[in-house]
């Protein structure tokens, strides 16, 4: 343990980009380090003044606002010892300029860090680009899934990005391998969900029962190819399926809740799928969930030019697709 100590007061003063964030989420962002509660702790005491005047954590601060905090002791862990166990990995790019940062995920690799897990992509981000002030995650990917994923470089993109996806704006297609013969009759799903907790502690997802208001959630299927034959006979599956997937909300774990329900689960995927078909399927060579981001058209979030981004299916599920029969016609 080592002491970080700022031990007179400081003043901030908020510059554009940090205009129009809470004062608590700033804070956390600027103090990086000090514990969440203790900056909460500062807020409610009166310690920290905005433009010398008492304030919340729920506080929006504005451009040239003047932010007085306390002195600063706080027992912590060394911050650059931390992070010298943070890889410095880079990522396939797929776009990138001032504002915007897109990457293509690799299964195996969580977003963030938490629930267990010390560091993640943004973490691995900020580690590999020190020179870059602002990085921060759009959305969220779950570990397993592979394809794109869209990290802000300005709090301005930010803002846009998340009002985009709030008004259901980005186009998002995924490939998904559905277990069994997807039903021809269902283009889409509209099924709210609702989280739980799982019995070993992990957070799950299902469909609300209809005396319980869960998530609108609505995702669109599309047949894309369907595979059936011997080799698949032989670890006793009846067919697979190749799936375009289309989300208009982005609820957690939509997709592969919405397949489960179809009893078509996603092939490979350990939370909601079939277990026995899973371990037969890794005999012949599908070692990961099967779901993967193909492809986003979305507004760019300060020029408001038209982007269509793709990220071809990784090598891993192209060869596994390569072994399976084509269902006959």
């Amino acid at each position: 343990m080592t002491v970080l100590s700022k031990d007179s007061v400081q003043f901030l003063c908020v510059c554009a980009e940090n205009a129009g964030q809470r004062l608590d989420n700033f804070l956390i962002r600027e103090l990086k380090g000090v514990p969440k509660s203790h900056i909460h702790r500062i807020i409610r005491s009166g310690e920290v003044r905005l433009n010398q005047k008492r304030c919340k954590g729920t506080d929006r601060i504005a451009a040239n606002d003047l932010i007085r905090l306390p002195p600063i002791r706080i027992a912590t862990k060394n911050i650059s010892t931390a992070n010298a166990h943070i890889p410095a990995l880079k990522f396939e790019i797929v776009y990138e300029d001032d504002a915007l940062l897109v990457i293509n995920k690799p299964a195996g690799v969580a977003v963030h860090g938490g629930s267990g897990i010390s560091f993640g992509v943004i973490e691995q981000l900020r580690r590999s680009r020190p020179q870059i002030r602002y990085l921060e995650l759009v959305h969220r990917l779950d570990k397993d899934t592979s394809g794109l994923l869209m990290i802000a470089k300005k709090r301005s993109a930010l803002i846009k990005l998340h009002e985009s996806i709030r008004a259901n704006h980005p186009h998002k297609v995924y490939l998904a391998l559905a277990i069994g013969n997807w039903p021809e009759k269902i283009h889409q799903v509209r099924l709210p969900l609702i989280k739980y907790t799982g019995a070993q502690g992990e957070k799950m997802v299902r469909v609300a029962t209809s005396n319980q208001q869960g998530q609108t959630a609505h995702t669109l299927f599309k047949i894309r190819k369907q595979y059936a034959g011997a080799l698949l006979h032989q670890i006793g599956i009846s067919a697979l399926t190749l799936m375009e997937v289309i989300l208009k909300t982005g609820r957690t774990h939509q997709i592969r809740v919405h397949m489960q329900f179809q009893q078509c689960p996603i092939a490979g995927d350990e939370r909601y799928g079939d277990y026995q078909a899973n371990k037969r399927l890794q005999k012949v060579g599908l070692k990961r969930m099967f779901l993967h981001a193909a492809e986003l058209t979305i507004n760019h979030p300060i020029s408001g030019e038209v982007l269509q981004l793709s990220a071809p299916l990784p090598p891993e599920l192209q060869q596994f697709l390569q072994k399976l029969p084509l269902k006959p016609e």
